[in-house]
C-alpha cells in the first residue's frame, strides 16, 4: 500500500505545477527499496521478519500522516486518499512483528530454559530496535512529513486593499502572492508571507510596497513543499517587483522568517537585485545540528540519514551552508534578528552568521522573543529597527522615521495622546485616518508630516 501511494503521489497524481519527471528520485528509489524488501522478507529468519514488519509498519503510518493533516484542514485531495490507506496497513504490520516472534518461540526444554531464551530474545530486540528507530525510522519519517506538508490555504488580513497576484518561478511554478502598492518607491518581499500580517502592515504603514509571497507547495501555490528551493521563490518575487511601475528596481528588499530567512540569505547571495535583507530566526537547516563530544556519535549518523531522506523526498539537494554564503551579500545591507534560545540553534548560529557577513551589517537578539516572534515580543523596538534599517538601505534616509510614533508619551499626557503614540502598525488604517483628522495639533507637535 505504501508503494501504491508513492506511485500515485509521484507519477499518477503529482502536485499542481509538477509532473512525473520532477519525482524520479522520490518515486523510483522508495519503490525500488520496497520491492527488494518484499522479495527478501520470506527468506529471512523470524527475528528479521519481525523487525522488518515493525520498521516498515512505522514508516507506513508516517507516510499517511500528511493525508491526515490535510484531511483535518479540509484540503485533502488526489493522492492524499491513498496515503490514508497506508495508515491501517502500517498498523497491521506493527502487529505482525510480535505475532511472528510469538509463533517462532521455542516450546521445548525446561521452563527456566525457555524463560532464559525469551529474556535473551527480548534483550536483543531492545538492543536492535532502539538504534533502528533513532537512526533510521525517526529521521526518514520526519523527512517525509517535512517534505509533504505545508501551510494550508490562507488569505491575509492586511486591513488595506491589496491585489492577489501570481508570481512565476524560474522552474515555471505559479506562486500566490498578495501585493500592496508602494508609496515611496521601495518594496519589500515578506516570505513566507500569509501568516506575517503584522510585519507586513508595519511596512505598509511606512509607505513600502509589500509582496507577501506564499512558498511553493504551500497554500494555493503550485509545486511540492520543497523548502530548500525557496531561493527560487524569492528571486521570482524580485522579478515581479522589478516589473511594477510603482517600484524602483534598485530599491527592493526582503524580510524572511525561519527557513524563509535562511533561503533569503541564499537568494541575496545569488542576486544583487535584493538590496536589503532582514533575516529573522535563521538557524540550522534540516540535517544540521551543532553538537560536540560523545553526542556527535549519536547525532551525526541520524542527521546524515535525515539529510539524505530529505534530499530524496524533495528531489532537491541541500542548499549551501549559510556561513559560506552570507559574506557574498556585501556591500548590500543585512540585518539578523533572533531569539534566545529560539529553536534550531538560532542563538548559536546567528552570531556566527553575523561574523561571516560583510559590512554593512546589524544583529539584534530580541529580548523575551520566541522563534520568529520579534514583533510580538517587542513591537515598538521591532518597528524602529526594521523600518529604520530599510529606510537607510533602500531610501538613503539616515533618520529614524519611526521615532515619532514609537517614543514614550510625556508624563501626564492625556489618554488621546497615548493612543496616538502607540506603534502605527498596531492600529488600523481607519484609526490612523481618524487620528489625523481629529488630532491635527497633536500630530504636528509630534513632528508628523
Amino acid at each position: 500500500m505504501v508503494a501504491v501511494h508513492v506511485i500515485d503521489d509521484s507519477f499518477v497524481q503529482p502536485q499542481p505545477g509538477t509532473d512525473a519527471g520532477d519525482h524520479l528520485l522520490s518515486g523510483l528509489l522508495p519503490v525500488g527499496i520496497l520491492i527488494v524488501v518484499a522479495w527478501l522478507y520470506p527468506r529471512l529468519g523470524a527475528g528479521a521478519r519481525a523487525g522488518v514488519s515493525v520498521t516498515f509498519g512505522a514508516l507506513a503510518v508516517a507516510v499517511g500522516a500528511p493525508a491526515v493533516y490535510y484531511l483535518r484542514a479540509g484540503e485533502a485531495a488526489d493522492a492524499h486518499y491513498t496515503g490514508l490507506l497506508a495508515i491501517p496497513m502500517g498498523v497491521l504490520m506493527l502487529g505482525v512483528g510480535p505475532v511472528v516472534l510469538w509463533r517462532a518461540r521455542h516450546v521445548g526444554g525446561s521452563r527456566a530454559h525457555r524463560y532464559r531464551r525469551r529474556s535473551l530474545t527480548a534483550l536483543v530486540i531492545v538492543t536492535v530496535a532502539a538504534p533502528t528507530f533513532f537512526f533510521f525510522v525517526l529521521p526518514v519519517a520526519v523527512a517525509y512529513i517535512y517534505t509533504h506538508t505545508g501551510r494550508t490555504i490562507t488569505t491575509p488580513d492586511l486591513g488595506v486593499d491589496f491585489q492577489v497576484v501570481t508570481v512565476t518561478t524560474s522552474d515555471s511554478l505559479q506562486l500566490v502572492g498578495w501585493y500592496v502598492g508602494s508609496r515611496n518607491g521601495a518594496a519589500v518581499i515578506v516570505y513566507p508571507g500569509a501568516a506575517r500580517t503584522d510585519e507586513a502592515r508595519m511596512l505598509i504603514d511606512h509607505g513600502y510596497g509589500v509582496l507577501l509571497l506564499e512558498a511553493r507547495g504551500q497554500g494555493a501555490s503550485e509545486g511540492d513543499a520543497v523548502r530548500w528551493a525557496g531561493d527560487r521563490d524569492l528571486l521570482a518575487g524580485v522579478v515581479f517587483l522589478q516589473g511594477r511601475p510603482d517600484v524602483d528596481p534598485a530599491r527592493i528588499g526582503a524580510l524572511g522568517f525561519s527557513v524563509g530567512g535562511e533561503l533569503l540569505i541564499e537568494a541575496a547571495a545569488q542576486s544583487t537585485a535584493l538590496r536589503a535583507v532582514v533575516s529573522e530566526g535563521a538557524g540550522e537547516r534540516v540535517g544540521e545540528q551543532d553538537v560536540s563530544g560523545l553526542a556527535r556519535v549519536l547525532v551525526d549518523p541520524a542527521q546524515a540519514v535525515l539529510t539524505a531522506a530529505t534530499t530524496v523526498f524533495s528531489n532537491h539537494r541541500p542548499p549551501p551552508p549559510i556561513i559560506d554564503r552570507i559574506g557574498q551579500i556585501a556591500p548590500r545591507s543585512v540585518l539578523l534578528v533572533y531569539a534566545d534560545p529560539g529553536i534550531s540553534g538560532e542563538n548559536t548560529r546567528q552570531p556566527k552568521y553575523f561574523a561571516a557577513a560583510g559590512k554593512p551589517k546589524e544583529i539584534w537578539k530580541v529580548p523575551g522573543s520566541v522563534h520568529t516572534g520579534g514583533f510580538d515580543a517587542q513591537p515598538v523596538e521591532y518597528e524602529r529597527r526594521v523600518v529604520g534599517f530599510f529606510d537607510r538601505a533602500l531610501r538613503g534616509d539616515t533618520r529614524n522615521p519611526s521615532h515619532a510614533v514609537t517614543r514614550k508619551p510625556p508624563a501626564g499626557a492625556p489618554a488621546a495622546l497615548r493612543q496616538w503614540i502607540r506603534p502605527i502598525s498596531s492600529r488600523s488604517r481607519d484609526e490612523v485616518t481618524r487620528g489625523r483628522q481629529a488630532e491635527p495639533a497633536t500630530a504636528n507637535r509630534l513632528g508628523r508630516r
